[in-house]
């Protein structure tokens, strides 16, 4: 049986907090264990309720979410993190990742993402949203996030080499199919490989890992 996973979510913006709390009170192993409207009392009610996790928006009034991070980390460095962003905030989530978060979200992400960042965190690993963009992954492997990381040590050949580049250039697998001389479910198949290799979840998670291990270059994608 899955361990549940207790959750608190922390936004300043009642209505939008008020529908995650609602998607996630419906699945069965995450419990809710509380809400916050601002940094100071996201910290007051982790202390209290000393949640597995909590979704945390990185611009809140009183306290901000970077710095409440920060500081509930100290308390307690076990606390996993996710962040949620807008669109133009692509230099907060970099604060944010290296001030402890284990992954991000942005606002507009569907019910099926939401859900995969938490199981993904609570696994132990990193979610990086979907909507990643080029410059952001960028910014990531520039950043001090992750810095203690073990190398990585996965090997790939030449033609897994050549289609991660193209994955990065969001090119589809039709795409990379036509441009190989491969069919698409090929190119699914080492699309799978790759992911499973560099043990991410997504085209987000490819091009950080990418770009980390000097896979591709940062002039090949921005």
């Amino acid at each position: 049986m899955q361990k549940m996973i207790r959750l608190v979510i922390a936004d300043d913006h009642e209505i939008f907090r008020d529908g995650l709390a609602l998607m996630l009170s419906k699945q069965e192993t995450i419990s809710l264990v509380g809400q916050a409207g601002d940094g100071r009392e996201l910290i007051e009610l982790v202390r209290e309720s000393k949640p597995d996790m909590a979704l945390i928006d990185i611009k809140m009034p009183r306290l901000d979410g970077i710095a409440a991070a920060r500081m509930m980390l100290q308390e307690n460095p076990r606390l996993l993190i996710i962040a949620l962003s807008m669109f133009e905030e692509e230099n907060l989530i970099v604060d944010m990742l290296e001030a402890g978060a284990r992954g991000y979200l942005l606002k507009n992400a569907d019910k099926q993402e939401i859900l995969e960042a938490i199981f993904t965190v609570h696994e132990g690993n990193i979610f990086y949203c979907r909507h990643t963009t080029a410059r952001l992954a960028s910014l990531i492997v520039n950043s001090k996030f992750d810095m203690h990381r073990k190398p990585a040590t996965a090997k790939f050949t030449d033609r897994e080499t050549e289609i991660i580049r193209l994955i990065c250039q969001q090119n589809t697998a039709q795409e990379i199919g036509e441009k190989l001389f491969l069919s698409k479910r090929t190119v699914e198949g080492y699309r799978t490989r790759i992911l499973e290799k560099m043990n991410v979840r997504n085209t987000a998670g490819v091009v950080v890992f990418a770009l980390r291990n000097s896979l591709i270059q940062e002039k090949d994608i921005l």
